[in-house]
């Protein structure tokens, strides 16, 4: 995500050289060079002209502390203007409504019937809603069904109608079905076309006049760069939609969609998707956005994410576990359990400052953890409650089980060891601190 941008930015900013002031003459070969990196990226030519020309305003004549270096301020600049080009602060999601009704709406293959999914999936888990999907593309007949498996995969009731070709009719159908049996949140999913069309238009139009929704989201697939905005614009024309989703975030290492679409429309980015996972979905902020172009991490999502797994009872009874010397192959895989679900592992290192860039040549593969859960589950109950016992002849067959090598086996086996011993000196480390307090 952004990863050719912040390259770009980062060696624009090398530019900048000496103490004391940041000059017309050193700003306008830096930002000349950032403004050829937001066009690179794929911004709009008048967002990216616009940005510069603020940044230069706010940069000329500052004065640098004798700690700080004319890039680092430059830094600093582009950082908040970048924030500020994305909307500045996050906007929710608007569920007012009883129920809330929220129409999808953009062209096909944007991602809405997967969006739709991972949106109700979302408003189950982190805000306990009672979610109601609503098949009304009925051009599509894999639309209706992928939603419905999207439905049983997170437990979301899905509406439809394999008779009806009117998808206003089956809108306002599904709104009364959804308040009968107690639903607080509709999610209608609206047909697309390869290009925008008057019908699809008019079509989407009547939902919305028929529904009155109380939130419509615009979904559009960040890849196809600045087709995105025009379509963004078109779409905001005729609909006047409320929020715009970028799904495919996670393919596109130029993100000119994500800078440009909020001044086009004048709309915010709501959400963003970050794979296929029905979990690979986040509130969009657009600061946290900033300091991931220009390589400062993210750290404050990255904890998010940790908290949305961590189990704070569980957690108690892996300290005792560990304190006691008793955590064993069951733990591990666990461990290994909650890190996958936390999201696309190369997304999550980027998070971290400074490992995103130490990383961006490096493939990260998802599967990186398959071989250690199938060593794991080659594993006899008992063999996995007490490693001691592993000895030659069972490492043998735990490797055969799993389709790995004996080198591999021993490898884990020793990897498990350390991090044991490891965990094992700071539990009793953190217990003498909590006496030596008292």
């Amino acid at each position: 995500m952004f990863e050719s941008l912040g390259e770009r930015l980062e060696r624009s900013f090398k530019i900048l050289k000496g103490e004391g002031k940041i000059t017309e003459v050193n700003v306008a070969e830096t930002l000349k060079d950032v403004r050829k990196a937001l066009l690179n990226a794929d911004v709009n030519y008048k967002v990216a002209k616009t940005f510069t020309d603020t940044v230069k305003e706010k940069a000329l004549g500052q004065n640098v502390l004798t700690s700080v270096k004319p890039s680092q301020l430059m830094v600093k600049i582009v950082h908040d203007e970048l924030a500020q080009l994305m909307g500045g602060t996050s906007t929710d999601i608007n569920l007012d409504g009883k129920p809330s009704v929220i129409l999808m709406s953009g062209l096909q293959g944007s991602g809405k019937t997967t969006f739709s999914g991972k949106l109700a999936n979302m408003l189950k888990t982190k805000k306990s809603k009672n979610p109601f999907l609503v098949a009304c593309d009925v051009y599509r007949p894999a639309a209706i069904e992928q939603l419905k498996v999207l439905g049983e995969q997170i437990g979301v009731p899905v509406y439809s109608e394999m008779d009806s070709k009117d998808p206003v009719s089956i809108a306002k159908s599904a709104i009364e079905e959804a308040k009968a049996k107690g639903h607080d949140v509709v999610i209608i999913d609206t047909a697309g076309r390869l290009a925008v069309d008057e019908q699809m238009m008019n079509e989407i139009a009547a939902i919305k006049a028929a529904i009155n929704p109380n939130e419509i989201l615009f979904v559009v697939d960040s890849m196809t760069g600045q087709d995105a905005v025009n379509t963004a614009k078109e779409f905001n024309d005729r609909l006047d939609f409320d929020g715009v989703v970028l799904t495919k975030l996670d393919g596109d290492t130029r993100g000119g969609a994500a800078l440009s679409i909020r001044s086009v429309v004048n709309k915010p980015i709501k959400f963003i998707g970050t794979g296929e996972k029905m979990e690979a979905i986040d509130v969009f902020h657009p600061e946290r956005m900033a300091d991931r172009i220009l390589g400062m991490g993210d750290i404050v999502s990255l904890v998010e994410r940790a908290q949305e797994q961590y189990d704070e009872n569980e957690a108690r009874k892996l300290q005792r576990k560990i304190s006691k010397n008793q955590f064993d192959f069951n733990d591990f895989l666990a461990q290994i359990q909650q890190v996958k679900k936390m999201g696309n592992l190369k997304d999550l290192a980027s998070m971290i400052p400074g490992v995103g860039k130490a990383l961006k040549n490096v493939d990260i593969d998802d599967n990186a953890f398959k071989s250690v859960e199938a060593i794991i589950y080659s594993m006899t109950p008992r063999e996995r409650t007490n490693p001691a016992i592993l000895d030659s002849s069972r490492r043998m067959r735990i490797a055969k089980g799993s389709g790995t090598d004996i080198q591999e086996v021993n490898r884990l086996i020793k990897q498990f060891d350390e991090t044991r011993k490891l965990m094992r000196t700071i539990t009793q480390s953190q217990g003498k601190l909590k006496l030596g307090r008292r």
